[in-house]
């Protein structure tokens, strides 16, 4: 059953009542009711979150991996319900990492495969769009480090396993460059190499974690928009090296790029209390300084409650229904929203991976 066709019949009819007021909730298990307008955007969007896991149970997660019959129906029920259709699960590995990342690819190859009905390995900028025509959940395999690569001719054996994203750093140094919490001496030459064989492979750049002075030597290197799948505004979190600059985040769009945010309490504001209200102060920050043309989601986390890690309100499995709740508040139009939720991602990642 298509998502639409579902969200009429066994979610709103539910809570009929609550159709009268313009509002409906989603699950007869939930409490949570949205606007019939928030509920028709993400509906209608291809949503793609690109920083999102499946699950940071990791004992859950193997235990899918090494035998996918343990992944229920329950499970998929989850993320089906959640709004999002394309999913980005990549991680990050202590250095080196060549075979534990063959291992890993290999794992979600063998998940994916072996669950065909229900999910769809992204590979190209058509199966963006066909995972949402086709009812299925779309995973892009990526990798949130580059120290799995020793050298270019890797770049395409990695492609060959699927892999269509690398992060160029996590927080450290590594053969590329370097990570947002050490000295910043920007790309190696190496790090240039890597880059101009990315683009020709078509494969994404993310700078998420990567210094300000290597995001910007990456972004003068591409001739493809460069991603920051996952970080958030400095100018509101000063001092947070994980978020980006202002002069990052406008290079970025200048070369056709998106920043996705997240709701990563400890990117979003320095101190507690954290709110879904400063989560939009972020997509306002980002809107305001290079068009809305340019910011995207970037969640950072699954689909539960870790209350250390995320902020409250938007930390539960249909929390992208939450977001598109605040920003309708903000004033966004739906064409802005729907860009927001996935249009601008899908529009870039057509770039890149042409």
């Amino acid at each position: 059953m298509y998502r639409r066709t579902f969200l009429r019949t066994s979610l709103c009819i539910t809570a009929a009542p609550l159709l009268n007021l313009g509002r409906c909730r989603l699950f007869a298990a939930d409490t949570r009711t949205y606007s019939t307008r928030a509920v028709d955007l993400v509906d209608q969007s291809n949503v793609i979150d690109m920083l999102s896991l499946l699950t940071l149970n990791w004992p859950l997660l193997r235990r899918w991996h090494d035998d996918p019959e343990a992944f229920t129906a329950a499970d998929l029920e989850k993320l089906r319900r959640s709004g999002i259709k394309v999913f980005h699960p990549a991680v990050a590995f202590d250095s080196p990492s060549y075979d534990m990342t063959r291992t890993w690819f290999a794992r979600w190859n063998a998940f994916l495969t072996h669950h065909s009905d229900y999910f769809l390995r992204v590979d190209n900028a058509c199966d963006l769009a066909r995972a949402k025509a086709t009812g299925k959940i779309g995973v892009i395999l990526g990798m949130q480090d580059a120290n799995h690569l020793r050298n270019l001719d890797d770049l395409a054996a990695f492609y060959g396993m699927g892999q269509r994203l690398t992060q160029l750093t996590y927080n450290s140094k590594n053969l590329l460059g370097d990570g947002c919490k050490v000295k910043d001496a920007g790309l190696t030459a190496f790090g240039q190499d890597v880059v101009a064989r990315m683009n020709a492979l078509g494969m994404a750049i993310d700078v998420s974690h990567c210094g300000p002075r290597t995001s910007l030597d990456a972004i003068a290197a591409s001739k493809k928009p460069v991603l920051i799948t996952h970080s958030n505004c400095r100018a509101l979190a000063p001092g947070v090296p994980r978020c980006k600059p202002d002069e990052v985040i406008q290079a970025a769009a200048r070369n056709g790029g998106v920043l996705g945010i997240t709701s990563v309490r400890r990117f979003v504001r320095v101190h507690d209390p954290v709110t879904v209200h400063d989560v939009l102060d972020h997509f306002d920050h980002a809107v305001k300084l290079v068009g809305v043309e340019h910011v995207g989601l970037g969640s950072d986390f699954d689909l539960d409650a870790h209350p250390t890690y995320d902020t409250p309100g938007l930390n539960h499995p249909t929390r992208v229904y939450a977001l598109t709740e605040g920003l309708i508040s903000r004033g966004y139009t739906d064409e802005q929203i729907r860009l927001i939720l996935g249009g601008n991602f899908e529009r870039a990642l057509q770039q890149i991976w042409a």
